[in-house]
């Protein structure tokens, strides 16, 4: 899915180029669809839900077989214990494949996810991005990597081991404050140009760019 047209790409790609001309730090940015597929999770609910109603079934059976009899013309019978086994075994299937199938709408399944599962699979993706594109990438170990996952609604900043020792985590956290405030309104190339441009200027104050600095990491948006 594409959520910036060629002009926004460009706004970000040359806010990147804009703030390292002051740092001798690469800025990389990644724009991301969603974080993962969550297929376990949506297996551990319709599994969750499979047992709960084997298990209301089993405590409470009368509502059920009522219900199946008034279903088949209200003729009732005696329900033998092989019936009835089929009938949770049945019930727990039907649940089963009802959850799965209802969790290909997809703003369903992400609303069913939990936040923590969000937050750990979008952080454990940047750092992915981050190993492959940015870290340990630079001369002086100066990567830091903005990752904004659209469907989980995250965002991460990661940064190699030297701006980590030197710049603290609530430093990040007013760049992302800047860059969620534009993308909540539903601006995000400028949102993720606003994150550049706080990170750039962490950095400058940090690692200055030198004479001879060169660019070393690409400048455009990366998007999955």
């Amino acid at each position: 899915m594409a959520y910036l047209n060629d002009a926004e790409r460009k706004q970000i790609s040359d806010a990147v180029g804009a703030a390292e001309l002051t740092t001798a730090g690469e800025i990389v940015t990644v724009l991301a669809d969603r974080s993962d597929g969550y297929s376990d999770v949506a297996l551990w609910w319709a599994v969750g839900a499979s047992f709960t109603a084997m298990s209301l079934f089993a405590a409470l059976p009368t509502p059920f077989l009522d219900l199946y009899d008034a279903l088949i013309g209200g003729w009732s019978h005696e329900w033998t214990t092989g019936e009835l086994a089929s009938m949770t075994i049945a019930l727990g299937l039907i649940t089963f494949i009802a959850v799965l199938a209802i969790q290909q709408w997809q703003a369903l399944k992400f609303w069913m996810i939990p936040n923590p599962v969000k937050t750990a699979r979008c952080h454990a993706q940047a750092i992915k991005h981050f190993k492959v594109g940015a870290e340990r990438r630079t001369h002086g170990r100066t990567g830091v990597l903005i990752y904004l996952s659209m469907s989980e609604h995250r965002a991460e900043i990661v940064a190699d081991d030297s701006i980590a020792e030197l710049v603290n985590a609530e430093v990040w956290g007013e760049a992302m404050g800047d860059m969620l405030s534009h993308i909540r309104r539903g601006h995000i190339a400028d949102g993720m140009a606003a994150g550049v441009r706080d990170v750039g200027f962490v950095l400058s104050q940090h690692f200055p760019r030198g004479e001879f600095d060169e660019n070393e990491l690409p400048d455009r948006l990366i998007e999955v």
